[in-house]
């Protein structure tokens, strides 16, 4: 069971969660949602014991508890399967144990009625702790979400791009099998396949689930309950994503037509008030009167969620021909990633990139910034283009120590605070938000800063590698729009369908260290 009861938790002056109250039972999959900054992650980081709360009480109880955060947290030289097994910390010693008792049997050093004596022990608290099973768990998860075995499980962690280290992560809290699991953004880094077989692994889950996620699709098709964070306040609402919706909206209906109810009885009063005030006659009737507006606790009008309102502007013309990657081939540790690829770009084409994870999406588009140059092969840029690259973990990148101002200072040349001030607000950072330091912003906080970022530097060439991650979904439709709207060129990785369908003239598909299209929408695009 996960609980959260009379919480409260404040960051400075902010009060971030107020009161909030639920329970998530057993075979409960509960999806926490609410705008980003509204305190999702910090619910789960009170829930874990990382956060002490201000006042009331957050937790689990009745066994043990699994948390995915939005950072991977590998130790990075481990093997695969190494890191695996550290979800298991007695089986791990129970087995190191055992390797180094037959060892010592083996060479005949000591009494070797003890060592055969302890051997024995520790094969039984091997079995007690189902030890036998576990490689047989770990393959089959590591399966599910798509890693290539035997072959990887030998592959340091340092050696996955990020949104496989995601999955490693997902992966070492899935295999406990735990009692209780928190979930925070476990879609971001999935390919359509993975979060199918997620979402299978999750529908029927025994224990208690807690996911944060902005994916609707996905809660639609795993969740059983919705619990709503707004404002501080948690409201649990039953059923999967489409149900909350219909519930909410419903709620949110009512609430209106109470408070205009309430508006027009308030009105009659106050002009029975206005008009009999001075009457001496009705001075009793006033006076009740004014005492039962001042007992009435006001219902307010709902509130529609803030926006994020991005403006890209394309700042200057290209050549027709925009970029060109001339038989470009990597590889990392001697294991090629990409193989004799061509792209050309020209001027007006939104092009996306897909494909798995670890296929080379990502590196393409380094190599096409200029992050670092290909093994072999041509990088080509029209004079003309100014390319804007955004990468994925462009947020991990922020410096902590720095405010929210300070951070988009550092890219801005000689832009004046105010100017920055009115970016930042676009991105709802208002008033004393632009001095938060950036250790304290939640995932969904820190995109829309490195977006910030992103967006004051001018270009007409925007290099996006899957830009919209941790983003909620009013977010994320607003950047879609703007993108959709953009008079300059795009190059974007990314497993979102509203940027594959919705923005792309052309889709290319890199697998196989190869970059192969698989649809031009020409008709979409004129270059002028």
């Amino acid at each position: 069971m996960l609980f959260s009861e009379k919480l409260y938790k404040s960051f400075g002056p902010d009060d971030v969660i107020k009161g909030a109250t639920f329970i998530v039972g057993d075979n409960d999959r509960a999806g926490l949602v609410g705008p980003n900054g509204g305190g999702k992650s910090t619910i789960l980081r009170l829930i874990a014991g990382e956060h002490k709360a201000d006042e009331g009480a957050a937790g689990h109880r009745g066994g043990a508890l699994a948390y995915l955060r939005q950072e991977a947290g590998l130790q990075d030289e481990n093997p695969l399967l190494d890191e695996l097994w550290l979800a298991f910390p007695d089986g791990r010693d129970i087995e190191l144990r055992l390797e180094a008792v037959a060892a010592a049997i083996g060479s005949g050093d000591g009494d070797l009625d003890a060592q055969i004596e302890e051997q024995a022990r520790l094969f039984d608290q091997f079995e007690a702790l189902d030890g036998y099973r576990i490689e047989a768990r770990i393959g089959r998860v590591l399966d599910g979400l798509g890693f290539d075995l035997p072959g990887d499980l030998t592959k340091l962690c340092s050696e996955f791009s990020g949104g496989w280290q995601i999955r490693i992560a997902l992966a070492k809290v899935l295999v406990r099998q735990p009692e209780n699991l928190m979930l925070d953004e476990p879609t971001n880094h999935l390919d359509g396949k993975t979060r199918n077989w997620l979402g299978e692994e999750l529908e029927n889950y025994p224990g208690a689930v807690l996911i944060v996620t902005h994916d609707g699709e996905f809660l639609d098709r795993v969740a059983n309950r919705i619990l709503d964070l707004r404002d501080g306040v948690v409201d649990s609402y039953t059923g999967n994503y489409t149900d909350y919706q219909r519930q909410k909206a419903a709620k949110l209906q009512a609430q209106d037509r109470a408070a205009a109810r309430q508006e027009r009885d308030l009105s009659k009063q106050e002009r029975f008030i206005e008009r009999f005030g001075a009457k001496a006659t009705k001075a009793s009737a006033v006076h009740s009167r004014e005492k039962q507006i001042a007992k009435i606790e006001r219902i307010e009008h709902t509130k529609k969620d803030s926006e994020v309102h991005f403006q890209f502007t394309a700042y200057g013309r290209t050549e027709r021909d925009v970029l060109l990657l001339r038989g470009v081939s990597h590889a990392y540790d001697r294991e090629p990633v990409l193989i004799d690829v061509t792209l050309h770009i020209e001027r007006g084409q939104k092009v996306a990139l897909t494909g798995p994870n670890g296929s080379g999406k990502s590196t393409l588009l380094k190599i096409a910034a200029r992050h670092f140059a290909p093994v072999e092969g041509q990088v080509e840029w029209a004079e003309r283009a100014r390319p804007g690259y955004y990468d994925q973990h462009q947020d991990e990148a922020l410096d902590p120590a720095r405010t929210v101002l300070e951070e988009v200072r550092s890219v801005a040349d000689s832009q004046p605070d105010v100017e920055l001030r009115k970016v930042l607000g676009r991105f709802l950072f208002t008033g004393d938000d632009v001095f938060k330091p950036v250790s304290v912003l939640s995932g969904g906080e820190r995109s829309r800063v490195a977006l910030a970022k992103f967006l004051i530097q001018p270009t007409n060439v925007l290099l996006l590698d899957e830009p919209t991650n941790h983003l909620d979904r009013t977010t994320r439709r607003k950047l879609i729009e703007a993108l959709q709207g953009y008079g300059g060129t795009i190059l974007c990785a990314s497993h979102d369908e509203g940027i594959v369908d919705g923005i792309a003239t052309h889709v290319y598909e890199v697998k196989d260290g190869g970059c192969r299209e698989m649809l031009s929408r020409r008709k979409d695009f004129a270059v002028k």
